[in-house]
């Protein structure tokens, strides 16, 4: 019996995910702090539609992870407030990290040629204007004072209230069902796959080494548009160092085993993007400034969270979309794979080359060969880049969709995210 179950991607062939359009990342608090989800997805949206010379997407699908209060469907509010066609329908979704690429996954499944041809995909957050509520008792004693028909009857109720019950309501970044963040879960995976410090530091330097390298060479120059008085990423550090990384305190676990750090962990950040996706017909659509590839595959898995590592379902769904395919992982020239921290990058990586592993939790009994970690995130990844929650899905696929680009037909590229709740979702792409 395996810990995990995964669900298989599209049967049909010609569907497309071309690169879209996507704000500068920053820190929380930082540069894009004044701006909430809906004024932050709008310069991305908005640019995306305008370059359809007077065409509009089928349909939008859009997604936050934070929840707000002032608006239940996102998409239609970031619709409207860009001032885009009314009559395009709009929905939103979520699934942790994973939300603007399970927004993409949705959108091929609604491109079933009854006049839905091509879908603008994206997501977005705000960390810096996450709403701080009430707890349910309180909200509830609130209501009913609000509902009371007369001033005695109000007098009555603030007899009932207690001053323990008036208490704020502060989200943080933790799961649920465990009560566990995700750099303490994190720990736990570190611990369980023996990844040490210094591999993890290995990795945060890499990327972003490759982060301001792609910046100087202009990669990011066609897909990322100036907003807020930027026109790059803040994150991503050309002055970062491993012993400058070495330096830094952990910061999930603070005893002598602890190991994830600020420097090899995906900061709290601001930001949105967006993608297309479209059919053979609705790719006709899209502008040539757009790079394209061919949207094979996906899977989307969970795995069991009290008895395996919470960030762990990426390592069930690639050999179980590859095995699909009969493909090995020296078959796939380009990986995109979510940093959501550098040891749990540095867990997928080993677990896909544990033959036990492989056989006896995902359930595929093969040899993938060794994976090709000089191919992974040529660009950087989320922890030089930056991870607002909600629109990483959108900017890892369009990063790789241009990747892929300077391949030659036919290369493939694998594209992962694991989220919370102990989720995953993995694309694969072809150059068409």
């Amino acid at each position: 019996m395996t810990a995990a179950a995964t669900t298989a991607g599209p049967a049909r062939e010609g569907l497309w995910i071309a690169s879209g359009l996507r704000t500068p990342f920053a820190k929380v608090d930082g540069p894009l702090a004044g701006f909430d989800a809906i004024a932050l997805s709008v310069p991305s949206a908005k640019a995306m539609v305008e370059a359809l010379d007077g065409g509009k997407p089928d349909v939008a699908i859009w997604g936050a992870v934070v929840p707000s209060l002032g608006w239940s469907n996102l998409a239609r509010e970031v619709m409207l407030d860009a001032k885009l066609d009314p009559t395009i329908p709009a929905f939103s979704t979520v699934m942790a990290c994973a939300t603007s690429m399970m927004a993409a996954i949705e959108a091929a499944g609604m491109l079933d040629g009854r006049g839905r041809h091509l879908a603008l995909a994206g997501g977005v957050e705000s960390m810096s204007r996450v709403q701080i509520g009430l707890t349910q008792t309180l909200s509830d004693w609130l209501r009913h004072f609000f509902a009371a028909r007369s001033v005695g009857d109000r007098l009555e109720l603030l007899k009932t209230i207690q001053l323990r019950e008036v208490k704020l309501y502060i989200p943080s970044i933790t799961n649920r069902s465990t009560g566990k963040s995700m750099g303490e879960h994190t720990e736990e995976m570190a611990k369980t796959w023996h990844i040490s410090r210094a591999e993890q530091d290995a990795l945060a330097l890499e990327s972003h080494h490759r982060a301001v390298a792609a910046w100087k060479a202009g990669f990011f120059a066609d897909i990322v548009i100036p907003f807020g008085g930027l026109d790059h990423d803040t994150v991503p550090r050309a002055d970062t160092s491993l012993e400058k990384l070495a330096k830094l305190k952990p910061v999930f676990d603070h005893t002598s085993q602890g190991s994830l750090t600020a420097g090899n962990s995906s900061p709290l950040t601001d930001g949105s993007a967006a993608i297309w996706v479209a059919d053979d017909e609705g790719v006709k659509r899209v502008p040539d400034r757009f790079y394209r590839a061919r949207f094979i595959d996906w899977e989307i898995g969970a795995i069991d969270l009290w008895h395996e590592g919470l960030l762990m379902a990426p390592a069930y769904c690639i050999p179980r979309l590859l095995a699909r395919h009969g493909l090995r992982y020296d078959d796939i020239q380009l990986w995109e794979l979510h940093e959501a921290f550098s040891a749990q990058i540095a867990c997928h990586i080993k677990a896909l080359q544990d033959r036990a592993f492989l056989r006896d939790k995902v359930g595929v009994d093969r040899d993938f060969g060794p994976f090709p970690q000089e191919r992974m995130n040529p660009n950087g990844g989320s922890v030089a880049l930056g991870h607002p929650f909600g629109a990483t899905g959108a900017r890892i696929l369009s990063q790789a969709v241009k990747e892929l680009s300077k391949h030659d037909k036919g290369a493939r590229a694998i594209v992962s995210i694991c989220t919370d709740g102990g989720l995953g979702a993995v694309c694969l792409l072809e150059r068409g």
